[in-house]
This record gives structure tokens, sequence and C-alpha cells, in this order.
């Protein structure tokens, strides 16, 4: 079928862009940014979610309002602020794939800190007390007893953001970043025929890597039971 073979002729491209030129790009550049922004965000989001737990007052404030501003913006107008800003603020002209990946991590960070605070106020509140009376600080008590308690009980939330994540890298097409999106269009644009097979093989593409990305944070038991379903 002709079909395939407009995907086939592209699939290198549309898999790795420009690589042996050093310019990374389509399915690799979708998972480098999104890998970027998920080690900047989860750590990032846990550690604001460990300082709200633990403040009070004008901090504990600060942190939700913050939160709330980034939740209630639409992410592409966060990365064409940092597209305008970051220069600004630098002197420097910042690479589009680093901009994407600095945007996705500050709008993702104010999800996960949502996220991992609810799941530390959810548990029993006599952890706390029993902890602090056998000596332990409030940060030992936080990184040692809750914090995990949390983070296991939060897994298929941050399971959902990190999916989110990763299909938001999509939305670097508007600064023509060259990830899976912007090649699909490319590729369309060039070859002017049989769109429909194009971009259907792009959400596929997605499709499969959200599956990955969903498996992955199956406890192993559950791994096993969807492999064997």
């Amino acid at each position: 079928m002709e079909e395939l073979q407009v995907i086939s002729g592209n699939l290198g491209y549309l898999l790795w862009g420009n690589l042996q030129n050093g310019q990374p790009g389509g399915v690799l550049l979708t998972l480098l940014m999104a890998a970027g922004a998920a080690l900047l965000a989860f750590p990032g989001g846990i550690l604001l979610a460990c300082l709200a737990w633990q403040s009070a007052g004008l901090l504990r404030r600060v942190l939700f309002i913050w939160a709330e501003i980034i939740r209630g913006i639409p992410l592409i107008f966060v990365i064409f602020w940092l597209w305008y800003l970051l220069p600004a603020l630098t002197g420097v002209d910042m690479p589009g794939p680093l901009t994407v990946t600095l945007a996705l991590a500050w709008f993702t960070s104010a999800a996960v800190m949502h996220s991992a605070l609810a799941g530390l106020r959810a548990l029993p509140g006599g952890q706390r007390e029993a902890a602090l009376s056998q000596g332990f600080t409030r940060p030992s008590l936080l990184w040692h007893i809750l914090l995990p308690q949390a983070l296991r009980n939060i897994k298929p939330s941050l399971a959902g953001i990190a999916i989110n994540l990763l299909k938001d890298t999509s939305l670097a097409f508007i600064l023509n970043v060259p990830e899976l999106t912007t090649l699909a269009g490319q590729v369309n644009n060039r070859v002017q025929v049989y769109p429909v097979a194009l971009f259907l093989f792009t959400g596929v593409v997605y499709y499969l890597l959200c599956t990955l990305l969903g498996w992955f944070f199956l406890k192993p038991g559950q791994r096993h039971s969807a492999t064997r379903s």
C-alpha cells in the first residue's frame, strides 16, 4: 500500500530526525524532552509539597497561589512566556527544545505538588504523633515514614501526570521544535498525500508510548497480570 510506503520511507526521520547531523528529532526528541521535564518536575513538585506540608502562614499561601496560577493557565501560554522571557533574563537565545522542557517542568511541577501534598494529608495523623514521640524530627518523619507511603498511594495519580507530560510535548510544534508532531506535519507538507495515514501513525506512536509509560508505573504483580491478559 502506498500509505505504508510513505510512512516506511520517512520512518527514520519520524523516529529520530536528523540525528546523523547532531539534530535529534521525532520520537527521540519527544522522549528526551519528556524525560528532562520529568527529572525536574517530579522531584521539584515533591519538594514543594514537603515545604507546603511543613510550613505555615505566608510560605504555604505563596506556594498554593503559585500552583493555582500555573494550573489555571494553558500550557501553551507558559511555553510562549518562557520563549520570550528566558532570553530577556539570560541575554542569550534559548534552544526551542530546552524552552519547551523547562515549560513542561514548570507546569507539571504544580500538579505533582498538589498530588503529593494530598497524599501526605491523607495519611493517618496518629503516625506523626507516634513518630514524634519516639524522637523523630519532622524532616526525618517526613522522609522516612510519611513520604514513602504517600508516594506509593498516589502512584496512579503520578502515572496520569507523567502520561499527560508525554502527550504535552506535542505542543512544541508551536516553536517549530522538531519533535514527532512537527516532523509528521513536515512530512505531510512535503509529500502532500495520505495525511490520514501519517497522523494515524503519529497517534498510534503516542498511544504506544503512553501505554508503556502506564505499564511502567504498575506494580510487578499487576504487570504480570496485564501481560497474561
